[in-house]
């Protein structure tokens, strides 16, 4: 057996909340390691928080502007060259492009690095999958995501998305919700096959628990009836269904629906409400207009049309809540198309997992950083390849 079948034997083998020390144990007995540290990246995506306890004890580190946080934000290994010390490698701890944070390896020697830096590469996507198995037994990894206390509506909202973002040959996901530790209302969800991919964008009337629970309502019953195998017009209107029932008209839920055809790029969308399409191509940027419907629980009984549309590779699809394009300023002044648009045009050249938390910072600034943020934010960019024949 090699070492990196030893390693992932290890992982495979290791209680829950004791993944880390396995993978401490085979770093150091076989990759001569002095030692090895697990950060994971905070729901605000601004600091990588350290698992371990004592006698681990380590601060947290910015994405920004660190060497692990280069690591996260490039999804590639970087190495400190020990200069007369230990040489550290920061490896990224990802799956399917859904980037949990940093594995940060102590090596004895600055040569060890490059010799064997691919095979711990390995082993960190190793760990991120072992990670996302542990979390259903162990809370371990959710608590190390956190700086701060989530409010119990956020904690809802979290559990409740499929991840933060994704990839596939055909296309990039990547997704952010504000205030990270405090958002109530809006939403997110995606499913994809082998030839199609969901996504669905939703914005929940009203405030904190009462929020987040409407939410959780529609976007179940959004998926109970995707599950069923029916198109998403249906899926609009049992969803709506469930709503209305619930609340009698009192609260409702936008909701931007994407059905989008894997091999051709031809989607089926249904627009029921506030969240916008824009959409950057050939340097453009551009809002989609969809025929607006009803909201879904606003009256019973509503019938929803899909309508087509199609990507072109090399599309960027820029999805925003009300609380992006709506927000205003001290003075204000809405944040509107144009400010989304220059937004939108400056992370051009960023990869979509970037370019969420980067427009949202751009919101930040429109607003003024003194001024709290008085509705959540959502931002989804979708960056479209096609398929290859």
């Amino acid at each position: 057996m090699n070492r990196f079948e030893t390693a992932e034997r290890a992982l495979r083998t290791a209680a829950p909340h004791e993944l880390l020390d396995a993978v401490r144990l085979v770093l150091t007995e076989r990759y001569d390691a002095a030692d090895a540290e697990l950060f994971m990246a905070d729901y605000s995506l601004t600091v990588l928080q350290p698992v371990s306890v004592a006698p681990h004890n380590l601060e947290s580190v910015p994405v920004h502007g660190s060497p692990a946080g280069r690591a996260f934000g490039s999804q590639t290994p970087y190495c400190e060259d020990g200069r007369g010390r230990p040489a550290r490698v920061h490896l990224p701890v990802s799956v399917r492009g859904d980037r949990l944070g940093v594995l940060t390896v102590t090596l004895n020697g600055s040569e060890a690095a490059s010799d064997c830096v691919a095979e711990l590469a390995e082993i960190a996507d190793a760990l991120a999958h072992e990670v996302i198995v542990a979390e259903r037994d162990t809370d371990l990894y959710l608590q190390a995501r956190r700086k701060d206390r989530l409010t119990l509506a956020a904690e809802m909202q979290w559990h409740l998305l499929p991840g933060r973002s994704c990839s596939r040959p055909e296309y990039d996901l990547a997704c952010q919700l504000e205030p990270a530790y405090a958002v109530f209302g809006d939403n997110f969800d995606w499913s994809a096959t082998s030839d199609r991919l969901m996504l669905y964008v939703t914005n929940g009337m009203g405030e904190g628990i009462e929020a987040a629970l409407l939410t959780n309502l529609a976007v179940n019953a959004l998926r109970n009836a995707r599950r069923a195998g029916i198109p998403i017009e249906d899926q609009a209107a049992l969803a709506d269904q469930a709503v209305y029932a619930h609340y009698q008209g009192r609260r409702y839920l936008s909701v931007l629906m994407l059905d989008l055809d894997l091999a051709t790029g031809r989607a089926s969308v249904v627009d029921a409400g506030s969240p916008q399409l824009l959409r950057l191509r050939g340097g453009a940027v551009e809002r989609v207009p969809f025929e607006a419907q009803l909201p879904l629980g606003m009256f019973e009984e509503t019938d929803y049309v899909a309508q087509d549309f199609a990507v072109e590779p090399g599309d960027r699809l820029i999805f925003v809540s009300d609380g992006v394009h709506a927000v205003h300023s001290p003075k204000g002044e809405t944040y509107g198309e144009r400010a989304l648009a220059r937004a939108i045009q400056s992370t051009r050249l960023l990869p979509a997992a970037e370019v969420p938390r980067a427009v949202l910072r751009e919101l930040s600034g429109h607003r003024g950083d003194a001024v709290a943020a008085d509705d959540d934010a959502l931002v989804v960019c979708l960056d479209w390849r096609g398929r290859t024949q």
